[in-house]
């Protein structure tokens, strides 16, 4: 019996780690419950953590305990149930689309280990106290537990800390070794609200056509980031380190500069990303300058003469500035006679002091990429590159995936932006496709993480994409409901607001209506922890 019985815990055990996969990709998304993060998850998706599938595992059991039911038939509809719920799980985990995958790192791998102990300790106790009349007891309290997974997680994960912050502080003594023996390295610093991953990638691809130069990957932004770019990528050959900096909340930015020591340092834009965590405009707006105010005296910061939260911010160092601009001509460098079409944009450079104009070519769209060229371009002058060697660095300057980068689907044009989800830069998009010839479409599944101006700011967005598109199509009901109202409130057609589920559904709407002249704005595609389903 204590066989059989043990047997039937592997069937349960198989079916845990299938179903703990997701509960690690949430807890992945929420940067392992950074800000208490994953917990704030939990909250908002009461649903999906308490009705599930599971829970009909508790009253079968449950009845089996009541009628005292026979052990082996006991043991044999336990099998039954999980081998069923496992086969279930499999098959929708095939049909479900991840946009952002579990990625299986030594952390992962670490809480896979620690997880397995967690459950397994209760078999173990079972076995040594097993006892033929308590079968069905036993299996009841594992139900619980393997119901509770998505908290079983969460206390994996706090188990597991102390090794984290272990393994992080060697990680960390190890980089700033490393960049202590490189004395000659240069470190940028790049942060902002938005556009730090654009403003990094075509800072590298400018600076690289005189210099050596290693930007931190996608967007590893992170202290945990920066130190796996410059432990595992960072070699003696690099002249340049550029860094990307994000923030969740005040102080992060200068933990990160304390670390890295940047000389040079671009703020891009101060928008109202990430409002919730750090809690106002303000606190926003001194965390972005942490970087700039990071600088040593002989440094350089690039700041954005278009945004009036970086010109009205009083300096608390002596670090020289240099300013761009657009719209704002009495900067040190700024474009104007901006011209766009499907192949890209161009534009004319003005320097102060100059009396010359230059012509600037990119395969890039939108009037933000404009912003973070002119801060390559700004570096890169300063750095001593010449003007031919700025134009061709721009001129080789590579689309970044998922920000306004062009591409084919069929006959149909797309302009994925979908990691762009903030007020300022959907606007840009908005006006990129506006642009466009042909039937304009667009994707969008709201902004995230503005607090309480959540409702009030994604309203707005249905305004103004009113005016920029023919047809929008909204992913998430709930989510996109201001943008909703807010395309009706400015007498958009209410036949052509199409509502889905996830951006699959929304393409075969959009192969169903589109044609050779169509084009398709695909906006903040949100990841796996903001799906209604």
């Amino acid at each position: 019996m204590l066989t059989k019985f043990i047997v039937s815990f592997i069937i349960i055990l198989i079916y845990h780690l299938i179903k703990t996969k997701r509960s690690f990709q949430m807890l992945q998304q929420n940067w392992y419950n950074d800000g208490n993060r994953y917990l704030k998850w939990i909250w908002k998706n009461k649903d999906k953590v308490f009705i599930n599938w599971d829970i009909i595992a508790l009253p079968i059991i449950f009845t089996l305990y009541l009628i005292d039911a026979d052990n082996i038939w006991t043991i044999v509809c336990v099998i039954a149930l999980y081998t069923i719920l496992s086969l279930r799980l499999i098959n929708k985990n095939k049909k479900t689309v991840t946009k952002l995958k579990l990625n299986v790192t030594a952390r992962v791998k670490r809480l896979y280990v620690t997880n397995i102990i967690i459950y397994t300790i209760p078999i173990i106790i079972f076995t040594i106290i097993f006892n033929e009349n308590d079968i069905c007891l036993y299996y009841l309290i594992y139900s619980i537990i393997i119901y509770l997974n998505y908290f079983m997680t969460y206390l994996t994960n706090l188990i597991n800390k102390p090794i984290e912050k272990l393994n992080a502080y060697k990680f960390k003594r190890r980089a700033m070794k490393k960049l202590e023996n490189m004395p000659s390295l240069e470190v940028v610093g790049i942060t902002g609200s938005y556009g730090k991953t654009s403003s990094k990638n075509i800072l590298n691809d400018i600076l690289s056509i005189k210099y050596n130069s290693l930007p931190t990957p996608k967007n590893f932004n992170t202290p945990v980031g920066l130190i796996i770019t410059i432990n595992n990528h960072l070699d003696k050959f690099h002249d340049i380190l550029i860094a990307e900096m994000g923030a969740f909340k005040r102080g992060e930015i200068k933990e990160l500069c304390d670390l890295v020591k940047p000389k040079y340092g671009i703020l891009t834009k101060i928008g109202v990303a990430h409002l919730e965590s750090f809690g106002s405009q303000e606190n926003i707006q001194k965390g972005k300058f942490e970087l700039i105010e990071s600088l040593p005296s002989d440094g350089v910061g690039i700041l954005n003469g278009d945004d009036k939260l970086q010109l009205s911010y009083k300096l608390k160092n002596n670090v020289k500035t240099i300013w761009i601009g657009i719209e704002n001509k009495n900067v040190d460098v700024y474009a104007d006679n901006i011209k766009l079409n499907i192949e890209g944009t161009t534009f004319e450079c003005h320097f102060k002091g100059d009396k010359n104009k230059y012509l600037f070519e990119t395969k890039l769209l939108g009037k933000a990429n404009i912003y973070n060229i002119l801060a390559g371009i700004a570096l890169g002058k300063h750095l001593g590159l010449s003007i031919e060697q700025l134009q061709m660095g721009v001129r080789k300057v590579r689309p970044v995936e998922h920000r306004l980068e062009l591409k084919k689907m069929g006959i149909i044009s797309i302009i994925d932006d979908a990691y762009n989800a903030n007020p300022d830069g959907t606007k840009m998009a908005l006006d990129v496709l506006a642009k466009m010839p042909g039937k304009k479409i667009a994707i969008s599944s709201g902004m995230i993480e503005l607090g309480d101006k959540s409702y009030e700011l994604n309203k707005e967005l249905g305004n103004y994409m009113s005016k920029k598109t023919d047809i929008a199509i909204l992913l998430g009901k709930e989510q996109t409901k201001p943008i909703y109202e807010g395309l009706l409130e400015n007498k958009f057609k209410k036949e052509n607001i199409y509502i889905f589920d996830n951006v699959n559904e929304a393409f075969k709407k959009v192969n169903e209506i589109g044609n050779q002249d169509t084009c398709v704005l695909v906006q903040s595609d949100l990841p796996d922890i903001f799906d209604e389903k």
